[in-house]
């Protein structure tokens, strides 16, 4: 296992996803000589099973939404009849239109070689590709990036294999083959993938129960927004059971959905369904790729350093195997430092920045959040005020029927300095961008209330918030000052 004497590549990464994809083409930028391998379809998780095809599935449910409520803008329609052959040929159409912005041919003309087959470290500087058309490929390379991405994690519940399960990734070629949505609809897992999915398939037509085994949907955001995700989704129908646990799971005699068994409380109560999501997380990709051999892998656990160094510094890795954030924006993120660190890690590196971690959930309303939540400021023991505005006071809320949610923030007592932001409302996944982008620079709450907002429009809550947090912060003492002054300049 000694360290070969000149190498075949500059880099080689392991993993066309999003964090694959981006470190191969910042390696290929300048001017280093990259091998990108994968092994599935080319833009990896995000593409083709998660982000695209999720938010195509809930744009198609939005329509069938907003024809339901027209009536509430003088508009009567029929209640939406749901072609969902048509429904799942616009994912699929999304997911085709996308491609090529992750081809095998555009990266080519990035310089980037790409290279379809399975790779696996057989030492720590060379990858064996076996490759689609069945021939093997042996490369040495002075860096590794592992993008491998990861996969639903599915616990071995009693009787699973025998209701024929579903995952966020295998529902969509299920769900291609059926003419209508499925009649009752099971989701494990009160988490941003099961939220979404029950509010998108009960718009859908579908009679969807979903069950959290915490007590309430959401456990790792604030109080306040698991509320309001609550009522969103029991005002449209979805049957929500929280505090219920699945025990074991029983098939039925047609081969196709069957029963689940829950514990709470006060017992076992069983749920029967048509099909059944499994939406429990995520779990790193790590198998048949000779990582547990050289010690990188521990059971199951991809651990890297503060530059996304592995066991070995010049094996990296990057995206959801290395966690902590799995989202496609955090990949792309850490692709630079594993791109930088892999090729100059041995002149300067660069620890990763993860101060400012934006997410969203997709439903409706949407929630988005940034910087510290207030659980998490009670938890670090971090002092903190919180400033909020209600979405039902704005205006253009109030005209396009969406006055539903609220802006919060935390900032440092006393000052304007914006600690962490929540919004819960239409569009909040563009109205945090603001505040984003004034945590990265440093800009306070006092900039964002004087910065011009075009009325009428959503973003004006930022300005809102601001100004509400001003007005409780106003110098009173100079206020009774100036209110001396006016009345001695009346006379």
């Amino acid at each position: 296992m000694s360290k070969p004497k000149k190498f075949d590549r500059n880099i080689i990464v392991i993993g066309a996803g999003a964090a694959g994809l981006v470190s191969a083409y910042i390696s290929a930028a300048i001017k280093a000589r990259v091998t990108l391998v994968e092994s599935g379809n080319m833009g990896g998780d995000c593409l083709n099973t998660g982000c695209v095809p999720s938010k195509a599935l809930i744009q198609c449910a939005r329509v069938a939404h907003s024809a339901r409520v027209a009536k509430r803008f003088g508009v009567v329609l029929p209640e939406p009849e749901i072609d969902f052959p048509a429904v799942m040929a616009h994912v699929r159409n999304s997911i085709q239109q996308i491609e090529p912005h992750d081809s095998v041919e555009r990266y080519n003309d990035l310089g980037v070689e790409v290279v379809r087959g399975r790779g696996r470290l057989v030492d720590p500087w060379t990858v064996n590709i076996s490759k689609e058309n069945g021939t093997e490929q042996t490369l040495t390379a002075r860096a590794i990036i592992l993008a491998t991405g990861a996969e639903p994690a599915v616990p071995q519940f009693p009787g699973l294999e025998a209701v024929n399960y579903l995952t966020s990734e295998t529902l969509w070629d299920r769900f291609a083959q059926l003419d209508k949505a499925p009649s009752r609809l099971l989701l494990l897992g009160g988490g941003a993938i099961g939220c979404e999915l029950a509010q998108a398939f009960t718009r859908l037509g579908s009679e969807v129960t979903l069950i959290e085994r915490a007590e309430r949907l959401l456990p790792l955001e604030d109080h306040e927004v698991s509320a309001a995700v609550t009522q969103a989704l029991e005002s449209e129908g979805v049957r929500l059971l929280t505090a219920h646990e699945a025990t074991a799971f029983a098939g039925n005699q047609s081969g196709q959905g069957g029963a689940v068994t829950l514990r709470n409380g006060q017992g076992e109560i069983q749920v029967t369904f048509d099909e059944v999501i499994l939406a429990l997380g995520r779990r790193p990709r790590t198998e048949g790729l000779g990582l547990e051999e050289l010690g990188i892998v521990q059971e199951g656990k991809c651990q890297v350093d503060d530059y996304l160094r592995t066991r070995y510094p010049h094996i990296l890795a990057a995206g959801d195997l290395a966690g902590p954030y799995q989202f496609t924006h955090i990949a792309a993120h850490q692709a630079w430092y594993a791109a930088v660190n892999g090729l100059f890690g041995d002149i300067k590196k660069f620890a990763v920045d993860y101060s400012l971690i934006p997410s969203a959930i997709f439903i409706d309303p949407q929630v988005a959040s940034v910087g510290l939540s207030e659980h998490q400021a009670i938890a670090q023991g971090v002092a903190y005020e919180v400033t909020r505005y209600g979405i039902d006071d704005l205006d253009r809320a109030i005209v396009d029927g969406a006055a539903t949610g609220f802006v919060k923030v935390l900032t440092a007592p006393g000052r304007d300095k914006i600690l962490g932001v929540c919004i819960v409302g239409e569009n909040a996944a563009e109205l945090i961008a603001e505040f984003v982008f004034a945590m990265k620079q440093g800009f306070g709450l006092n900039k964002i209330l004087s910065t011009i907002h075009i009325y009428p429009t959503m973003a004006e809550a930022n300005k809102y918030v601001a100004g509400n947090w001003k007005r409780a912060h106003a110098p009173k003492s100079l206020l009774r000052w100036l209110e001396k002054f006016h009345r001695w300049r009346r006379g």
